[in-house]
C-alpha cells in the first residue's frame, strides 16, 4: 500500500469534513444568528447567548483548527514533497522564491491584521485593496514559478490561513469577554463587538473565493490566469452582499 497516497486520502477527507462544519457555522452565524439575537430583549439575551454562543463557538474553533492543520500538511505533501505546486513539477525544482512563498502564506495573517488596524479600516476600502493584494499576489506566485494549481492553491491557503487566525486570535478573545459581559448583565464593550463583527465579516467574503481555489485547482479550466482569479474574488465577494442583504430581509413568523 501506498502510504503518502493513503494519508492524503485521509487527510483531504477530514479537512474537507471539518471544514463544512467551519463555515457552516461561520453562515450560521453571519446569516441566521445575528438577525436573531437582534430581535431578542436584554433579559432574553442574557439566557440566550451564554448558553447558545459557547456552544457554537466551540464546534467552530475546532472545525477552524482541524481545517488549517490538514489543508497546511496537505500543502506540505502534495505541493511541496510532490512539486505539483511548480510549472514543471517533472524538471522543476524549488529555489529561495518558492520556499518564501509558503511563508508569505503563514505571514499573511500578520501582514493582513496590520492592514485592517491601519490603512484598511473600512469594510469598503478593505474590499477594494483585499482585490489588489490577491490579483498582486498571483502575479508573485507565478512568478516564482508556480502553475495554475500552485497559484490557486497558496491563495485559498493565504485567504484560509488568514481566517484560521481571525477565528482564534481575534473573534474568540472578543467573544468570550461579550459573552461573560452579556451573561452578567452587562453591556459589552463596543469596541470588541465591532472587532468580532468585523473579522467575522471578513471570514464570510474571504470563505466564497477560497472554496473555489480549493475545488477548481483540480480542473484547471478557464481560470488559470491572476486576472481571471480577481474575477473569482470579486464575484465571490458580491455573491456575499448579495447574502448578506438576503439575510437581512428573512424574518421569523
Amino acid at each position: 500500500m501506498d502510504v503518502m497516497s493513503f494519508l492524503e486520502s485521509i487527510f483531504r477527507w477530514f479537512h474537507v469534513v471539518a471544514g463544512i462544519l467551519w463555515i457552516g457555522l461561520l453562515y450560521f452565524l453571519n446569516f441566521v444568528n445575528a438577525g436573531f439575537e437582534g430581535t431578542l430583549d436584554a433579559e432574553s439575551k442574557r439566557k440566550v447567548v451564554p448558553e447558545l454562543r459557547p456552544r457554537v463557538l466551540f464546534w467552530f474553533r475546532m472545525g477552524a483548527a482541524v481545517t488549517w492543520i490538514l489543508g497546511a500538511l496537505l500543502l506540505l505533501m502534495v505541493f511541496y514533497h510532490g512539486r505539483v505546486a511548480l510549472l514543471d513539477p517533472v524538471g522543476g525544482s524549488f529555489g529561495l522564491g518558492g520556499l518564501l512563498m509558503f511563508g508569505v502564506v503563514i505571514a499573511s495573517p500578520f501582514i493582513y491584521d496590520a492592514l485592517v488596524k491601519t490603512a484598511m479600516k473600512e469594510l469598503r476600502t478593505a474590499f477594494v485593496a483585499g482585490l489588489v493584494l490577491a490579483i498582486g499576489l498571483a502575479f508573485v506566485f507565478e512568478l516564482v514559478g508556480f502553475g495554475p494549481r500552485g497559484v490557486m492553491i497558496h491563495l485559498g491557503s493565504t485567504f484560509g490561513t488568514i481566517m484560521a487566525f481571525n477565528v482564534w486570535f481575534r473573534i474568540w478573545p472578543a467573544q468570550q469577554k461579550i459573552i461573560t459581559a452579556i451573561k452578567n448583565g452587562e453591556a459589552p464593550d463596543a469596541a470588541l463587538v465591532g472587532l468580532a463583527g468585523l473579522r467575522s465579516r471578513h471570514n464570510t467574503y474571504l470563505s466564497v473565493p477560497l472554496v473555489f481555489f480549493m475545488l477548481d485547482q483540480h480542473n484547471l479550466g478557464w481560470a488559470t490566469h491572476p486576472i481571471a482569479y480577481g474575477l473569482v474574488v470579486l464575484v465571490g465577494w458580491g455573491v456575499v452582499y448579495h447574502l448578506y442583504d438576503r439575510a437581512a430581509q428573512v424574518k421569523g413568523f
